[in-house]
């Protein structure tokens, strides 16, 4: 089953469109790489997928044990390489301090965050540092 159709626009711009729910968005090329950088790029679809992948499955984690989870917040860095042009590494600051969790819950939330589908895809592809903030 298709899940997302994406089209070309044209000046390294494309429309990516969830068919589901019928939402889309646009990304284009960095201006690093040719782009306007007006949009996502490619990549930073990655690094925002990580990070959003992450809260999601903190989020599942809590209601599963009914633990409230009421602040999440991510910061990434996405560092860039040439020859071949990837993703070098990622930075993710997780900010999750305004929840009012024990360090047994804190290690619990964190062993689950590192577990989402996400990180698994691309472990050992990019190299990845992670900060956790309670």
């Amino acid at each position: 089953m298709i899940t997302t159709q994406v089209s070309y626009l044209g000046d390294l711009r494309t429309k990516c469109t969830h068919l589901k729910s019928n939402t889309s968005f646009i990304t284009d090329a960095p201006t690093d790489n040719k782009g306007k950088g007006e949009a996502f790029s490619p990549t930073d679809l990655i690094a925002a997928s990580y990070a959003s992948c992450m809260l999601t499955i903190i989020g599942i984690y809590c209601n599963t044990n009914a633990l409230t989870f009421e602040s999440g917040e991510v910061a990434v860095i996405k560092e860039m390489q040439n020859n071949p042009r990837k993703i070098k590494q990622l930075t993710i600051e997780l900010d999750l301090s305004g929840n009012d969790w024990d360090d047994k819950q804190q290690k619990k939330i964190e062993q689950a965050a590192n577990t989402c589908p996400v990180a698994l895809t691309l472990d050992g592809n990019i190299k990845t540092e992670l900060k956790y903030i309670f």
